[in-house]
């Protein structure tokens, strides 16, 4: 965050070099920046980042937007995920495929799971070696082996910025655009 106060305060210096750089000073692109990586309170609680972010969400319904940059925090435009990572054991899925073929959204978690189980009735020898029964062949199923899907989950602050620290390792900040 220093790295992004610091790059701000260059930028607002490089506009008022004669007084004290501010925020509000910076290019819109760093205000953008800046006010996208607040996180304690979110942009949505910093009254000077009201102005900004408004002007961003208003922009961005325009033909030909293209994203304000903050060359001096070297951070690029920001990417946007609306899906949460599954839970650990499950992978990404798709909810159905469109007339062309092509996959939906990534919506789904999705976990292969092992329905068999020792039979209960079993006992002995073959109880004791763990003997595993396919409960699902006297259904006319062959495989023990099933996919359980859930409603993969969508995360509260969809867009990202990967902001280098002091020391060039990026990180990553979440924030939503709503209002």
């Amino acid at each position: 965050m220093k790295h992004l106060i610091y790059a701000a305060g260059i930028a607002g210096a490089a506009l008022l070099p004669a007084t004290a750089a501010k925020p509000q000073d910076a290019s819109w692109g760093c205000q953008v920046l800046l006010c996208a990586a607040s996180q304690n309170p979110s942009w949505h609680g910093v009254e000077y980042c009201i102005p900004p972010m408004i002007k961003l969400i208003a922009a961005m319904s325009k033909p030909g937007f293209s994203w304000p940059v903050c060359n001096e925090a070297n951070a690029g435009a920001p990417g946007h995920e609306d899906y949460a990572d599954c839970p650990d054991g499950a992978k990404i899925g798709y909810s159905q495929y469109g007339r062309d073929g092509n996959r939906s959204a990534p919506d789904r978690c999705v976990k292969t799971v092992n329905t068999c189980q020792t039979h209960p009735g079993l006992k002995g020898p073959a109880h004791q070696a763990g003997v595993i029964l396919n409960r699902r062949a006297r259904d006319g199923e062959d495989s023990c082996i099933k996919e359980i899907s859930s409603q993969r989950p969508r995360r509260a602050d969809p867009w990202y910025f990967d902001i280098p620290n002091d020391h060039g390792v990026k990180q990553r900040h979440w924030f939503n655009l709503n209002l």
